[in-house]
């Protein structure tokens, strides 16, 4: 398993593998006194001038309020016993002549110190030697939290809380301890199923629609900080619809109630005490709590452990299409009066899309007739579609709308990377160009750039030779060496080609051009503003 850089401000919080009281404490120490001494400052005068009457008699205290403040007292009290510490146990491997060892071993002969036992205990002695040589083997625990989903003994965590685990165990509210077997794990959405064999019903909680949650809306996170054990934290949703770059398939909760290393995999609850979210990441510059904590959404996690509980994995459909965003620019460029949906930069041959007839430059509008907001929101619908589902997508193409079907087939990731393939290059030799674009110089696939780019035999398009600083197509992204395959749908293989798409997209009246660009096997789209 690895670990997160403490200089990053995303962080995964499930590690504990060593806690350090005295910045707290002192911390603690600070706000206590604080608050001390401002409750003596604000008591002060009311206690002058009303402890004592004229005979020195103390008076009565105040009645206390008959209603006392909301609590989430009766919800933790009712959802506690489900909520589990999942720790794992690894043997990390350590690199052979590394130094590390050496230099502790020196340190320790230094001051006359008996070098301390990290050996994994396998041959008794501690040397993790084994009797076959220096293995450099040790072994590591981490504490993650989970949440017992079926009385049986299901148990929902992260999957990076007990990747590369080679022993699981759950630790019960109560204290028992279970040894847990993985049922099945979802790298995609950082999702991970356990069991455990209790003997007898477990207490579990239960899925709520995360769907009905509200910026505003109260959650209650519960889970192992540090290895703590069970602690409860309440606070706000923040923001729905977080992408925090973990992927295609899951937009985030952003919630507020702190959320720390060790609370990965824990529930997050609604006021009524059901599962709305899996904690899962922090943004921290600090590497603790700062507010800004995110859950997966239950309507994510449900669909994952179906799938898990049933066969061990995840399949998720497959259209065969790379996408991307459609920004102002390529709107006005395609003639959508809005920007939406998800535009189409390369269509894998052999793929479904292919068979449906799909184009590069077409914008995905509709799936079976819901509306599509983005290119995540599509990668999410397609995902969620089975393996031989017949699926219609509606798109825009050529300035009108049209309606393609499409027979979805099962995600292979490593026979979709070999597909798209991995050619390209850098810093093309620089013969003479013409600025067929604004800011843009190009020139033709000749045999010598061909040699430099590293591109294929039958590669075909012009190529960026340069790219002004500060012209539009600098900001948009637009690099030295990249190679224009397409101008809006056409595909082009001479600089005139794409002279003349720009001039006939000024004719047309519009002010940008859509270029179609290949960089390292990769394809997308960007608006050239044309003037």
């Amino acid at each position: 398993m690895s670990q997160e850089s403490p200089r990053s401000p995303w962080s995964r919080p499930r590690r504990d593998r060593g806690r350090s009281f005295f910045g707290t404490a002192t911390a603690l120490t600070l706000i206590l006194a604080g608050a001390l001494g401002a409750r003596l400052i604000d008591e002060s005068p009311a206690v002058a001038a009303t402890s004592l009457t004229a005979a020195g008699q103390a008076l009565t205290p105040a009645t206390p309020p008959v209603t006392q403040p909301f609590s989430f007292a009766d919800l933790v009290e009712h959802v506690a016993p489900a909520v589990v510490s999942v720790r794992v146990e690894e043997k990390l491997q350590m690199a052979s002549g590394d130094g590390r060892e050496d230099l502790m071993r020196r340190f320790f002969e230094e001051f006359g110190m008996p070098m301390p036992d990290q050996g994994d205990g396998n041959d008794g002695n501690g040397d993790d030697n084994d009797g076959g040589g220096n293995n450099n083997q040790r072994r590591a625990e981490a504490m993650g939290s989970g949440f017992i989903i079926d009385g049986a003994g299901y148990i929902v965590t992260n999957n990076h809380v007990i990747d590369g685990a080679e022993k699981i165990t759950v630790i019960m509210n109560d204290g028992k301890e279970l040894e847990a077997k993985l049922i099945g794990t979802d790298p995609g959405t950082d999702v991970a199923l356990l069991k455990v064999e209790a003997g007898a019903p477990l207490p579990f909680v239960s899925f709520g629609d995360d769907g009905k949650l509200r910026p505003g809306d109260w959650v209650v996170a519960v889970g192992n900080p540090f290895g703590l054990g069970g602690t409860v934290t309440a606070g706000i949703v923040s923001a729905r619809g977080r992408n925090i770059g973990a992927g295609p398939y899951t937009d985030y909760l952003q919630i507020d109630a702190p959320i720390n290393r060790g609370n990965s995999g824990g529930p997050a609850f609604n006021i009524n005490g059901e599962v709305v979210g899996v904690n899962s990441a922090i943004y921290t510059p600090t590497g603790g709590s700062v507010g800004i904590g995110f859950a997966i959404p239950s309507s994510t996690v449900t669909k994952v452990v179906a799938q898990l509980k049933e066969k061990g994995s995840v399949t998720r459909g497959w259209l065969g299409v790379q996408i991307q965003p459609v920004d102002d620019d390529t709107a006005q460029a395609v003639g959508l009066k809005e920007a939406k949906g998800a535009l189409v930069a390369m269509v894998t041959p052999g793929s479904p899309a292919e068979s449906a007839g799909f184009k590069v430059g077409d914008v995905v509008l509709k799936v079976d007739g819901q509306e599509i907001a983005d290119n995540r929101a599509l990668a999410r619908r397609v995902a969620e579609l089975t393996v031989g589902q017949v699926t219609h997508f509606d798109i825009w193409r050529d300035g009108g709308q049209q309606t393609l079907t499409a027979t979805i087939a099962a995600r292979d990731e490593d026979k979709i990377r070999a597909q798209i393939g991995n050619d390209g290059g850098q810093d093309p030799v620089n013969p003479s160009a013409t600025e067929a674009l604004p800011g843009v110089h190009l020139s033709a696939v000749t045999d010598e750039i061909r040699r430099a780019m590293n591109l294929a035999a039958n590669a075909e398009g012009v190529v960026v030779t340069s790219v002004k600083a500060g012209s539009d197509a600098a900001g948009k992204g637009l690099n030295k060496g990249a190679l224009i395959v397409a101008v809006g749908n056409k595909p082009v293989k001479t600089v005139a080609d794409v002279t003349q798409a720009a001039t006939d997209a000024k004719s047309a009246g519009r002010k940008t051009v859509l270029i179609l660009i290949e960089e390292r096997g990769v394809r997308r789209y960007i608006a050239i503003d044309i003037g």
